[in-house]
């Protein structure tokens, strides 16, 4: 949109539904940390569709550009038993060669920053993006750890210890522990789960076990090369700090994300179509 305004092009949006639906998690982007994968200022786990984000950039950025939206019609982002997506109704198309399905777009806003990570987010396997884990993990203790520290932050889905061996990327060919995801079956509870505090959890639980383990890659992500990964992709070093800071406790982090979210819900009320 930011070309088309400089080029005097129309945009044209046919809007799609947001897998994920309306639930918002995750700290705001700060100014200064813009990027390949963070455009503007919102949570990890925004709630918005295509149209609707469109509508938030031509306000927010201030763009003198002609939006034309087709909107949906009967979308309900609410409605079980899909959330947002019309399952029966439309087939999955993957838009990204590990986007293979709606679980692992339940998942992403949290299994995402395990690009981020040493850990291995199951590229190379055939649940990508719902699982995670490392040769040099326990993944019954990690989630036992998780349980024990924020058992709240765990709802809506099932935890499972499972072992895999990516057939690329990280950990290829090296039997990894790891833990599964899932939210494909009756435990899954819609408003309940909370993917990015999840993910976050898992990765306390590491720091908490084996302090000394290094979590976080450092190699050049997405044109950024002076920024941690992990930090790129959460918009500030908010998530990395608290998982590094060893007096830290989930409510700490729960205050603090909080803010960020019910701002972004009164913020983003405008412009919602649905």
């Amino acid at each position: 949109m930011e070309a088309a305004a400089k080029h005097n092009k129309q945009v044209w949006i046919l809007d799609r539904p947001n897998p994920a639906g309306r639930p918002v998690e995750g700290f705001t982007l700060r100014a200064g940390w813009e990027s390949f994968v963070g455009a503007g200022a919102m949570p990890m786990r925004h709630g918005l569709t295509m149209a609707e984000l469109a509508k938030w950039f031509i306000k927010t950025l201030a763009l003198d550009v002609d939006c034309q939206i087709i909107a949906m019609e009967g979308w309900q982002p609410d409605t079980a038993p899909g959330y947002g997506w019309p399952l029966g109704e439309r087939p999955w198309i993957n838009p990204s060669p590990n986007a293979p399905n709606l679980w692992m777009a339940r998942a992403y806003a949290g299994t995402v920053m395990l690009e981020g990570a040493t850990l291995s987010e199951g590229r190379g396997t055939t649940r990508p993006l719902e699982l995670f884990g490392a040769p040099d993990i326990d993944a019954g203790r990690i989630i036992k750890t998780m349980r024990e520290m924020a058992p709240q932050w765990l709802q809506g889905c099932r935890l499972r210890e499972c072992w895999f061996e990516p057939t690329f990327h990280k950990h290829a060919h090296q039997l990894c522990a790891g833990v599964q995801i899932h939210v494909e079956d009756s435990a899954y509870n819609h408003a309940a789960f909370r993917p990015w505090r999840l993910q976050t959890l898992a990765f306390k639980a590491i720091r908490t076990l084996q302090p000394d383990y290094p979590l976080w890659r450092d190699f050049p992500y997405e044109y950024e090369l002076d920024r941690l990964a992990i930090d790129v992709i959460n918009g500030s070093p908010l998530l990395r700090e608290w998982v590094d800071d060893a007096q830290a406790i989930p409510e700490d982090l729960e205050i603090q994300v909080q803010v960020d979210e019910k701002a972004w819900e009164e913020q983003r009320r405008t412009f919602l179509l649905y």
